[in-house]
């Protein structure tokens, strides 16, 4: 262990960690990012699958966001976003609006994923208050999913891992039963995928509809839980429920936003818009905390008034709006456009499936393949007959990602999942070199296990 290594693990609690490990698993003190690369201080190189956290879309040091950052920060750094504005959240809010679906027309700043969603849920809850609709106080959400780590989101979220210990201070939130496409028990066959399995959120909802305010969900893919990957119909039937029952649909594209899915928001694979969405991550392409909540005419409509009626939504946080990550927020979207993302990822998502596929009869305890756009997703199991999968105390995930680590390649898992979900920028070359290690890892794991 290095003098960094040693003031690290004096002085920082690291996250989503048990720093027990670091003892004789210690952390790796990176100097400097390039393209898909990281380099820690003795020089080694490792490809980065997942793209820090899934932020990072083009590239570390990526050098027109590098620019625009420095011009902004010439400019203006920071200024208080209650009665005060500047040029780069303006374009920011316009350009977003242009983009995003149809029924959302405004945008409310925060500075991380987490924030939006709490934005999110606190908006949909004084919507009704405030239209008379008194007693829809309560969220409804899919079990296994994830939304963030404050209390509002661990609420609407059903990971144990990350919310049990919290249970007794959470939000009283209705659970259902979401889709499971490798576990389907509508659908066995996979063919003709209707989304039957929305019989057991539609029963639900019926039933409590007076009490529910929204219903949150993550778009097409369900990432923290295992990149759970579903059909649009049932998006397509939960915009149709909600309207029915006056009920806010709150879109989380956090992770699955800025084209992760091959659309630039997941929601376009089921034609709908939601009444809200939260995104954040790649909004920055990993530069900067930022998070936007956008919301349609109606919710905000619900808020204007005279002050004195205190219908404002007094929601603050002091980054609102901060001149360099939107700044940085603008570049990302004009690469975008300018570069032709969407449309050159058609090709490299084809790709990476190619080679997955063809190391995939080399893969011990392959329970699935799944992948949509730049999200690719191998799923190990104990029984491929029952798809009963590894018990999370073996840490087989963990154990193959620090195999993979020493041969050069960053893939965090999730669990029994090894996912993909790498910068836009990776080549052909480096495709290789991440499909292969994870291959060559998971391989070397189970030989010795």
């Amino acid at each position: 262990m290095n003098k960094l290594q040693e003031k690290d693990l004096k002085y920082i609690w690291h996250p989503c960690s048990q720093m027990k490990d670091y003892e004789t698993f210690p952390p790796i003190i990176i100097k400097k990012g390039e393209g898909v690369f990281l380099y820690d201080t003795d020089e080694n190189r490792y490809l980065d699958a997942v793209s820090s956290w899934w932020v990072n879309l083009f590239g570390h040091s990526n050098e027109r966001i590098n620019k625009a950052l420095y011009n902004q920060s010439q400019k203006l750094e920071h200024v208080i976003f209650a009665n005060f504005s500047h040029e780069k959240a303006i374009e920011l809010a316009e350009n977003i609006i242009n983009i995003t679906p149809d029924r959302l027309k405004k945008v409310f700043f925060s500075d991380n994923g987490s924030s939006s969603i709490e934005v999110a849920l606190k908006l949909s809850f004084q919507y009704h208050q405030q239209t008379g609709k008194t007693k829809k106080k309560k969220f409804l959400a899919i079990k296994d999913a994830y939304h963030g780590e404050t209390i509002g989101a661990l609420s609407v979220g059903d990971i144990e891992l990350y919310n049990k210990i919290y249970k007794p201070i959470l939000l009283d939130t209705i659970k259902v039963d979401g889709p499971d496409c490798y576990r389907c028990k509508y659908n066995k066959d996979r063919k003709n995928c209707n989304a039957q399995c929305f019989e057991d959120i539609q029963r639900v909802v019926i039933e409590k509809h007076e009490e529910i305010s929204g219903i949150i969900i993550e778009p097409i893919v369900q990432c923290a839980s295992g990149m759970k990957i579903y059909s649009p119909n049932y998006l397509k039937k939960l915009r149709k429920l909600c309207d029915e029952y006056d009920i806010n649909l709150i879109a989380d594209e956090i992770a699955v936003g800025f084209g992760r899915t091959g659309k630039m928001f997941a929601c376009e694979h089921a034609h709908i818009s939601p009444d809200i969405m939260c995104l954040s991550k790649g909004l920055t392409a990993g530069y900067l905390p930022l998070s936007l909540t956008l919301m349609s005419d109606k919710i905000y409509d619900a808020f204007y008034d005279d002050y004195n009626k205190m219908k404002a939504f007094l929601h603050s946080h002091s980054y609102s709006g901060n001149a360099l990550g939107c700044s940085v927020a603008c570049e990302t979207l004009k690469i975008f456009k300018e570069e032709n993302i969407l449309e050159n990822n058609i090709h490299k998502s084809n790709k990476l499936k190619e080679k997955i596929e063809d190391i995939l009869p080399y893969i011990p305890h392959l329970g699935e393949y799944r992948q949509i756009g730049m999200i690719g997703a191998i799923e190990l199991v104990k029984n491929k007959e029952t798809k009963e999968g590894f018990d999370f105390r073996k840490r087989v995930g963990y154990n193959i990602y620090k195999i993979a680590l020493k041969k050069g390649v960053l893939l965090r898992p999730l669990g029994n999942i090894i996912y993909f979900m790498p910068p836009y920028v990776i080549n052909e070359e480096e495709m290789d070199l991440m499909v292969n290690t994870a291959r060559d890892s998971i391989i070397e794991y189970f030989k010795n296990n």
